[in-house]
């Protein structure tokens, strides 16, 4: 009896610690970003996801010209020389044979032409806002860098989304706190220092605030890390006018057609003036002696109605920050584990967490880099959309998901027009990969010939509808509502899956391919047939799709279950009996440095994708065995890594799922940005998103894992790792 309840009481700790609700306030608060110095890659950040605004040390972009991005904010530049609109609206490009039948896509036409389209419309940097120095004595700026400031210490609150910095500047002490709105496209700055007044302060030296703004064009296909060109030699190719209406100020700024204004409002009566004739440069100081300057800076496409001060911007980020870390779902790796690897993934996640809200919670898509700088003229790419927005059904943070998931409604009735009129097919819809708001296919050879993306649809709309049925009793129509409003997008969704896959009469299967590209768009396309894992994808989408339908009580078209059911079976190389990346691949592929690199999408077989028909999980498991011991990691992206650690997940390889998060190729920097590589710049969110998605999985489990409803975590170690879950949902 004695000994009972001294193993009970041994005991207690651990209950308090496994039934007691997740202090999140101190996870989210330890992994506090902060900074001395500026650095010269990547900013520190606030935003609302339809905005975000990059800061160096001084929580403004004084130093370096980090940018200020909107999913709103486009341009469209000239025309190319001698080319006219009806040139663009007109463009036709090559057209390839598709087992017999020419099929038109968007390339191998006007080059120029193309690259206008591949390039326009692309997103602007909304402008510069910086610290100003003036000399008291001649009121001439005063060029003062960074190491002219000492005692720097710079912050972000990740709690409540508010950006400060300390430091002292001609021996006196200078605060700034930036905090961006979370409904509009708005910061506010508040500077507190005796150098903003130039009759109490002894420095030599006053302090004021500066707006610029720069020239942008679609030459910047990477613009890493700054957005657009400040240089005094293209002022004239745009214009800023500063103008007062109603009580206000604004700048009018326009690039070739598109017209931003951005709107400035204080409490403190201020003076702003224009740099110099030949710079789009204004300089904002206040009119009376004060030590505390508070502005909000606003970002629109039209004159805005009204301002908010800086009060309302700053509650703003306080009560919406505080939403988001205490309703959605929470992961606590940290408290109680031993193994040493669970601090720093666990200061990923709650990075990647916030930095995913600021940059990728918008109303489109978001491109690879976020709107912290552009990567491919800022364009989107529909093919990664999975993996940078499917997370927020996991977390539990739908609302965010839906924002920027309609616009499969948004492009159907122009994927149909490419489906049906441009490529010839039957019926179904063809849904673009680099593209922007207008949905516009980018030309280009694996632009148009890439097709795993077109099942994500069917997998946003079952994460749905898995939310809905959660409601349970309470809101029983709101899984009709789900089911109608997806009902088009996963009709025409199958459609075009089920005609683009082909009947080959000599096999009598249905083939995928050719033309088309695989995952890591490293093969030919005009030999590439029956990828592994585009065919298990295609099968289960068309499995979500048959499911859809039953749950309408509507009846399944009768093709998309001859075609799932009679998909040409996974290839297998018999020599190593693994499966290939796709039937016929060359025999020396695992030795051949072209094939072994980018993308491991096989390890998706089982892992990313739960198993499907006609999969074998012993040679799927021999698969990923093969593509750890044999593959060029250093040329992965930040995605395969998180999609390598699902992989090991489902097959009980637990120590190798959490080894593959935190494979030094898979990096994240100080304030939490995931590093790019060679070939892509520094954000690559793709990682961001892929680690959110990897790590609920792995904390919550999946369909069919055992323990998930326990909170056993079924993808981490059951050594040295204490794993607490709040509010997440399991995975497919």
């Amino acid at each position: 009896m004695f000994l009972s309840i001294i193993y009970l009481l041994l005991l207690f700790p651990l209950f308090l610690l496994s039934t007691a609700s997740i202090d999140r306030h101190f996870l989210v608060s330890r992994y506090t970003p902060a900074r001395n110095s500026s650095n010269p890659n990547t900013p520190m950040q606030i935003g609302n996801g339809n905005f975000a605004f990059g800061a160096d040390v001084t929580s403004l972009q004084t130093f370096l010209p980090f940018a200020t991005l909107s999913s709103w904010g486009w341009k469209n530049d000239t025309l190319p020389p001698n080319r006219t609109i009806e040139d663009v609206l007109n463009y036709k490009g090559a057209s390839w044979f598709n087992h017999g039948r020419l099929v038109q896509y968007d390339f191998g036409g006007d080059p120029e032409i193309e690259q206008w389209l591949t390039a326009n419309p692309n997103r602007v940097n909304l402008g510069r806002v910086g610290l100003l120095w003036v000399d008291k004595g001649s009121g001439e700026t005063k060029n003062v860098t960074e190491n002219d400031l000492s005692d720097v210490h710079q912050t972000l609150d990740l709690w409540t989304g508010i950006m400060s910095s300390q430091f002292t500047c001609d021996s006196t002490i200078v605060n700034v706190t930036t905090t961006s709105a979370q409904d509009i496209s708005a910061i506010s700055v508040t500077i507190v220092s005796s150098l903003l007044s130039p009759g109490t302060s002894n420095s030599s030296t006053r302090l004021g605030v500066f707006l610029d703004f720069p020239w942008a064009d679609g030459s910047q296909k990477f613009s890493a890390p700054f957005v657009g060109n400040y240089s005094p030699s293209l002022f004239a190719n745009h214009t800023t006018t500063l103008e007062h209406s109603d009580g206000s100020t604004q700048i009018k700024h326009q690039i070739v057609d598109a017209i931003f204004y951005t709107a400035v409002s204080s409490t403190t009566k201020l003076n702003i003036t224009r740099d110099s004739p030949i710079a789009h440069r204004y300089n904002i100081l206040p009119r009376t002696n004060t030590d505390t300057l508070s502005l909000v800076i606003s970002y629109n496409s039209t004159l805005p109605n009204k301002t908010p001060d800086v009060a309302e911007v700053t509650q703003s980020s306080v009560d919406a920050w505080e939403e988001y870390w205490t309703e959605s779902g929470f992961v606590d790796l940290f408290t109680g584990s031993t193994d040493s690897r669970a601090d720093e993934l666990q200061r990923r996640i709650i990075l990647s967490r916030y930095l995913m809200r600021v940059n990728e919670a918008g109303e489109n898509p978001p491109q690879e880099s976020g709107l912290v700088n552009n990567g491919w003229y800022g364009k989107f790419h529909m093919e990664e959309y999975f993996w940078h927005s499917a997370h927020w059904a996991l977390w539990n943070n739908l609302p965010i998901l839906l924002r920027s998931s309609s616009i499969y409604n948004k492009f159907l009735f122009t994927s149909i027009i490419r489906a049906h009129v441009q490529q010839g097919y039957s019926s179904g819809a063809r849904f673009p990969k680099m593209t922007d708001p207008s949905g516009r296919s980018s030309p280009g050879e694996i632009n148009n010939l890439l097709i795993w993306e077109q099942p994500h649809p069917l997998v946003l709309a079952e994460y749905e509808y898995r939310a809905a049925s959660r409601l349970g009793t309470s809101r029983p129509e709101q899984k009709m509502l789900v089911l109608e409003k997806w009902a088009d997008v996963v009709r025409e969704t199958a459609n075009w899956m089920s005609v683009f896959a082909w009947f080959n009469e000599t096999t009598n299967v249905y083939d995928l391919g050719p033309p088309m590209y695989v995952v890591a768009e490293d093969t030919l396309p005009n030999v590439t047939v029956n990828p592994a894992f585009e065919l298990a994808y295609w099968r289960f989408g068309l499995e979500l799709a048959e499911m859809w339908m039953n749950r309408l009580g509507e009846e399944v078209p009768i093709n998309w279950t001859i075609v799932k059911n009679n998909l040409a079976p996974l290839p297998i190389d018999t020599d190593h009996g693994v499966y290939a990346v796709y039937e016929g691949i060359e025999n020396d592929f695992w030795i051949d440095p072209a094939y072994i690199n980018d993308h491991p999408a096989l390890v998706g077989l089982h892992g990313w994708l739960p198993p499907t028909p006609g999969l074998s999980l012993s040679i799927a498991k021999l698969t990923a065995e093969k593509i750890w011991a044999t593959w060029n990691f250093s040329n992965c992206w930040g995605w395969d890594f998180p999609m390598l650690a699902m992989s090991a997940a489902r097959n009980n390889e637990t120590e190798k799922a959490v080894d593959w998060l935190l494979d030094p190729l898979f990096q994240f920097d100080d304030v939490g940005m995931p590093i790019g590589g060679v070939r892509v710049p520094t954000p690559y969110f793709p990682g961001s998103g892929a680690l959110l998605y990897a790590t609920a999985m792995m904390a919550q489990g999946w369909d069919g894992s055992e323990g998930n409803r326990e909170g056993k975590a079924p993808g981490f170690p059951k050594e040295g790792w204490n794993i607490r879950v709040e509010g997440l949902s399991t995975a497919l």
